[in-house]
């Protein structure tokens, strides 16, 4: 069981002198930012292809308890069809992601607003992704931000994949709270610029206690469930990424988060 909290990337101008030390090196921010997270969401990943010295170059910089999450390519989920989808699904696995090793989290794979459910054809997409590569287990996350999504045919289907659903607080997206997977997936969207922390303290306690109650296996009440009834485990890892809102806010709300967890 662990909670790991960070933000979406690393390379940011607005953090600098703000969250990064001013002056600080460009060159050695992912070295700075993993000392004050525990993890971090890799948004490059949407947009381009890495080479395996890239992967192993981010886990030779980070400390050994550090993960991260990698956004899948935009070319398996922004299709009509998603069960076409293998071969870019193979070339995006395939890509020296297993280079992380340990540090490899979950994959994010993430579809845009105005994609809707077809159950046949996303159950489709859930049985082209791997369970591992080059040895390596692999947990999966789907982001689907329509409300066609809150059915409990979708909750069913991501169960029976053990395929985690990103748990939005959005102002643009629904949220779909309810537990599929032997981990929990939370991208937080809500930071203001005028709370030096971007979420205030309130907030703040109420997700470290919604994180705790994730890890321990348990459902937090309050939250619009598809399903009624969630299940329980013994335990969760549980990642909680601060995405978008006040970006320039994002790291120091990680670190309030993390702080409110038992610290680094």
């Amino acid at each position: 069981m662990s909670i790991k909290v960070g933000v979406g990337g690393w390379t940011f101008e607005p953090w600098r002198g703000v969250f990064y030390p001013p002056k600080h090196p460009q060159a050695r921010e992912l070295e700075y930012a993993s000392r004050q997270l525990t993890s971090i969401e890799v948004n490059g990943t949407f947009y381009s292809s890495m080479k395996p010295p890239t992967f192993r170059k981010w886990a030779e910089e980070t400390p050994d308890d550090f993960v991260f999450s990698l956004k899948a390519s935009r070319y398996a989920v922004n299709r009509k069809l998603l069960a076409t989808a293998g071969e870019s699904i193979e070339r995006f696995v395939t890509s020296g992601i297993a280079e992380l090793k340990s540090k490899l989290g979950p994959i994010l794979w993430q579809f845009a607003g105005t994609k809707t459910f077809e159950p046949d054809d996303f159950a489709a997409f859930l049985e082209l992704l791997p369970d591992e590569v080059d040895g390596l287990k692999l947990r999966h996350v789907v982001e689907p931000r329509h409300d066609s999504f809150r059915v409990p045919g979708f909750i069913e289907m991501a169960r029976a994949h053990n395929v985690a659903v990103v748990i939005a607080e959005s102002d643009d997206y629904p949220m779909i709270p309810d537990l599929t997977a032997d981990f929990v997936y939370a991208r937080l969207q809500r930071s203001v610029e005028e709370i030096a922390t971007g979420y205030d303290g309130k907030a703040l306690d109420r997700w470290a206690d919604t994180a705790r109650t994730w890890a321990k296996g348990g459902a937090p009440e309050g939250l619009p469930y598809v399903d009624a009834d969630q299940p329980g485990a013994a335990s969760r890892d549980v990642f909680v990424y601060f995405i978008s809102g006040a970006k320039v806010r994002n790291p120091a709300a990680a670190m309030a988060l993390i702080e409110r967890l038992g610290g680094r």
